[in-house]
């Protein structure tokens, strides 16, 4: 409850600096209008006063948030429609996508570390600790490109059989068809999920390399206990504290969206709204989106907290 409340303050600090940056870019709120040449100086003064810019700054402030306390996020210039509307809209593809990355990383990431740690400085190790320096060095847009040109444009050939994956998209269909939709996920969750799965990968493997030397996992072992129990009932829990922090500082990205990812694979999530809204400078649905984003940050540091203090009960916070 404390940390909750110490959260509300942060998040209107976070709000004011970003309103006064995006306010402040050059053309500021209204320059989507100043490109048409249609509009005249006449009408640009009009719009000022349509839309409070006539207003200082703070004042403009305090009235845009007492429309995200009402939960109005204002409008979209860019979508044509109000950014709450824009952003939901584009939620589900986003999540879908996260999600699915997420998920292939965690688990072959956990794995992977896991699999290390219990054999250390063995081949197998070596072969893993080469793959995360591999997956962590790697430029996210060449490696997407890359796989695009393998598995999209050359394709897979053997046995007689020629397989060719989607290269962008969401779907090839209008209709939902199960087998389309997995399709067209394959190789921007593979993308996505590489970074993932080497950060996964090299923490586990530290951690549980700490955990195995300490007396408490002799200790297990010496009682007699089966090596799988005495790894996976009192070694794993507490080695996986520091992936807690790692998992805490990637959860907002399942709603941030992956913006080079989507981009590049044209899919429609809220990342690739987020690169159209800043070239079209709409400052209300970026507004929106960021503050969205930070409540995210905040809400995924929080349950980090609870988190810890269910794995280590020598956590306290009162």
């Amino acid at each position: 409850m404390r940390r909750t409340l110490q959260a509300i303050p942060l998040l209107i600090l976070i709000s004011m600096i970003l309103f006064i940056i995006l306010n402040n870019a050059p053309g500021g709120p209204l320059a989507p209008y100043l490109s048409n040449p249609h509009i005249t100086p006449a009408d640009i003064e009009r719009l000022k006063h349509n839309f409070g810019l006539d207003k200082p700054i703070y004042y403009r402030y305090f009235i845009w948030l007492g429309q995200v306390v009402r939960g109005d996020f204002g409008y979209s210039t860019s979508n044509s429609e109000s950014v709450m509307d824009a952003i939901l809209g584009r939620l589900p593809a986003t999540l879908e996508l996260q999600i699915s990355a997420f998920l292939l990383a965690l688990i072959l990431g956990l794995s992977a570390g896991i699999f290390a740690a219990v054999r250390p400085y063995s081949v197998a190790d070596y072969t893993i600790t080469t793959f995360a320096f591999f997956g962590q060095s790697m430029p996210v847009f060449w490696f997407a490109l890359m796989m695009q040109l393998a598995f999209a444009v050359n394709g897979i050939h053997g046995f007689g059989y020629e397989i060719r994956l989607p290269s962008a998209g969401i779907a090839t269909l209008d209709t939902f068809d199960l087998g389309d939709r997995l399709q067209h996920l394959i190789l921007p969750t593979i993308v996505l999920a590489l970074l993932q799965l080497a950060l996964y990968s090299r923490f586990m493997r530290s951690s549980m390399l700490e955990v195995i030397r300490t007396d408490y996992m002799r200790t297990a072992s010496a009682k007699g206990l089966d090596g799988r129990t005495v790894l996976f009932k009192h070694g794993l829990k507490n080695a996986l504290i520091p992936i807690v922090t790692v998992t805490a500082l990637a959860l907002p990205g399942l709603l941030g969206g992956a913006v080079v990812t989507e981009t590049i694979f044209a899919w429609p999530g809220a990342g690739r709204m987020f690169i159209n809204a800043l070239g079209q400078e709409d400052i209300a649905l970026l507004m929106g989106y960021l503050c969205i984003l930070a409540v995210a940050v905040v809400f995924s540091n929080l349950l980090a907290d609870v988190v810890y203090a269910w794995l280590d009960p020598r956590v306290k916070y009162d």
